[in-house]
C-alpha cells in the first residue's frame, strides 16, 4: 500500500514522511479518526514506507522486495493485532488464527473495513470481540526477536479501544520502553474508549474524514454510477466505507428508511398496541441490523435539527428523506434533542452488551413519544 493509493488525506501523509525523512518516527504513535478515514491504510502505507529501501522523495517505490512483501501483507516484520472471538475452530482466539482472512479482507476491501465487516467476515458477528490477554502476550513475545530484514519492526493494534482492560498492564512496559527500531501504530475510532494508561504512552495523529471532492472522484473512478455516488457522498460525511455501502446495499438503507418512518408514526401516535406490533417484528433483526438502524435514525434527527437552525449546506439527505423531513423536522428542536440522541446513543451502547431488543426498543419508542412532543 503507497501513499497514492490511498484517498485524499494529502495533510496527513506529507505529516508522516516529513517524520521519516526528519528521522524522527515516534515509537508509539496513535491515529485517531473516524470510520472510513482510512487510518489502517495510512499505518501500513507509513510503515512501508519507512522499511522501502528504494523510497522517493514522497513516496515507497513500490518495487523493491520490503514493498512487494508489504503489498501482500506478508512482510515478517510487519505484525497485526485486532478484536478476536471464540469460533468452533479457535475456542482461545489469538489474532494470529484470522491473518489469512485478515489479509484477504484488507485487500479486497483496499485497506478500508470497519468493525462490522471483520466481525462478518470472521464469522463474529453476534459476539462482543476483544484485544484479548493471550495477544498482548504474543505482542511481548514478537517483539522480543530482532527484525528478520527490515530497519522497522511494526506493530499494528487496530481498533486498540477494544483492548481488555485487565490486558492491558501487560504491554505498558514494552509501549513505553520498546526494542530499539520498533514502531508501534495504534489505531482507534473512540479515543473516550482507550484505556488512559494506554493513551498516555502514545503520539496523537488526528485523521480527519475524507475529503467529499477526492471521495467523489475515487468512486466515480471505481465505475459507480455518478448519481448514486452524488448521494453516497453527500450522505457519508467523508466516511469511504459508508459512501460504499450506502451504493452497493440499497437494501439495507431502504429498510431503515422504511422502518424509521413507520417508527416515528407510531412513537408520535403513541399507539401502544401498534408499537408492541412493531417492535416485536422489528426485534427478530440481527443486533448488527438494530445498531445500524439506531445509527440512521441519529443521522436523521441530526438533519432535521440542522434545517430547524437554517443550516441547509451541512445537511446530507438524499431526494426521498429530504421530502420526509419536509415535514418531521420541526418535532426535533433544542429543547429535546439532546434528550434523543442521549437515548438513541444509550440504546446502541444496550444493544453492544446484549440487551433484549424487545425490552429495549418499546422502552426507547415510548420515551421518543414524549420527547417529539415538547
Amino acid at each position: 500500500m503507497k501513499f497514492a493509493d490511498i484517498i485524499g488525506q494529502e495533510t496527513v501523509k506529507q505529516k508522516l514522511i516529513k517524520t521519516v525523512k526528519a528521522n524522527r518516527v515516534s515509537h508509539a504513535q496513535l491515529f485517531l479518526g473516524p470510520e472510513g478515514s482510512g487510518k489502517l491504510a495510512l499505518a501500513i502505507a507509513y510503515a512501508q514506507y519507512i522499511n522501502c529501501t528504494n523510497k522517493v522523495n514522497s513516496d515507497s517505490c513500490g518495487e523493491c522486495p520490503s514493498c512487494v512483501k508489504y503489498n501482500k501483507l506478508i512482510h515478517p516484520d510487519l505484525h497485526f493485532i485486532y478484536p478476536v472471538s471464540g469460533t468452533k475452530e479457535f475456542t482461545k482466539p489469538v489474532s494470529v488464527n484470522f491473518i489469512a482472512k485478515w489479509r484477504e479482507l484488507l485487500i479486497e476491501r483496499n485497506y478500508f473495513i470497519g468493525l462490522n465487516e471483520w466481525y462478518e467476515y470472521i464469522g463474529i458477528e453476534k459476539k462482543q470481540a476483544i484485544i484479548n490477554a493471550n495477544d498482548c502476550n504474543s505482542i511481548i513475545k514478537t517483539l522480543s526477536y530482532k527484525t528478520y530484514e527490515a530497519d522497522y519492526k511494526v506493530m499494528i493494534i487496530w481498533m486498540v479501544e477494544k483492548l481488555f482492560h485487565s490486558a492491558a498492564p501487560k504491554i505498558l512496559k514494552i509501549l513505553e520502553e520498546p526494542p530499539d527500531k520498533t514502531l508501534f501504530v495504534l489505531i482507534s475510532e473512540n479515543q473516550e474508549q482507550i484505556i488512559n494508561t494506554i493513551l498516555s504512552r502514545t503520539q496523537l495523529l488526528k485523521i480527519p474524514p475524507v475529503d467529499n471532492e477526492q471521495l467523489l472522484k475515487a468512486l466515480i473512478h471505481e465505475n459507480f454510477e455518478p448519481g448514486v455516488v452524488n448521494d453516497a457522498v453527500k450522505i457519508s460525511g467523508g466516511n469511504y466505507i459508508e459512501a460504499k455501502r450506502l451504493i452497493t446495499q440499497s437494501e439495507d438503507e431502504e429498510f431503515n428508511y422504511s422502518r424509521f418512518i413507520k417508527w416515528m408514526r407510531l412513537c408520535f401516535k403513541n399507539n401502544a398496541a401498534e408499537t408492541v406490533g412493531f417492535v416485536s417484528e422489528f426485534a427478530k433483526n440481527s443486533r448488527e441490523r438494530h445498531k445500524s438502524f439506531l445509527n440512521y435514525a441519529l443521522r436523521i434527527i441530526r438533519e432535521s435539527l440542522l434545517i430547524n437552525l437554517n443550516t441547509n449546506e451541512l445537511v446530507r439527505l438524499n431526494n426521498r428523506e429530504a421530502d420526509f423531513i419536509k415535514k418531521f423536522h420541526p418535532y426535533v428542536n433544542s429543547k429535546n434533542v439532546d434528550l434523543i440522541t442521549q437515548e438513541l446513543n444509550k440504546s446502541i451502547y444496550h444493544i453492544e452488551r446484549n440487551a433484549n431488543p424487545n425490552v429495549l426498543f418499546l422502552d426507547l419508542s415510548l420515551k421518543i413519544g414524549k420527547l417529539l412532543k415538547m
